[in-house]
């Protein structure tokens, strides 16, 4: 079921405190091993997706639907999620920025395939001697 873009924009702004104090509570525990912290990695970017999609969504609301995020948005919630990666472990900052990397891929072939243009498609010119 679809939400619109305040609720959505609230939604996420929850989960993204929630998480970011989950990841703080468990702190000793997820830096007691090597793959604990490679996965908390891969949670902060969680955080960057949820950073992402509530400043999308609070730009959707402010200036309405065909507002798009810009880069600068998209640098400084990568920034804050590693930031908040940079607090459990410094190995969780690498792992935080290859992973945001990869979810900013797929968001964008995600948007592309429901917002994009349709491209027509023309056929190529035939070769035919007269």
């Amino acid at each position: 079921m679809a939400v619109n873009s305040q609720t959505s924009m609230v939604l996420s702004l929850l989960l993204t405190v929630g998480l970011f104090a989950g990841l703080q509570l468990l702190k000793p525990q997820l830096t007691a091993s090597p793959l604990l912290t490679v996965v908390t990695g891969g949670v902060c970017s969680l955080l960057f997706l949820l950073l992402v999609t509530a400043v999308g969504n609070l730009e959707a609301t402010l200036f309405g639907k065909g507002f798009q995020t810009k880069l600068l948005e998209v640098v400084l919630c990568l920034a804050m999620a590693c930031t908040a990666a940079g607090m459990i472990h410094r190995v969780c900052i690498t792992v935080c920025f290859i992973f945001s990397l990869a979810v900013l891929y797929y968001m964008n072939q995600l948007s592309q395939a429901t917002y994009g243009a349709p491209v027509a498609v023309q056929p190529a010119p035939s070769k035919k001697r007269r």
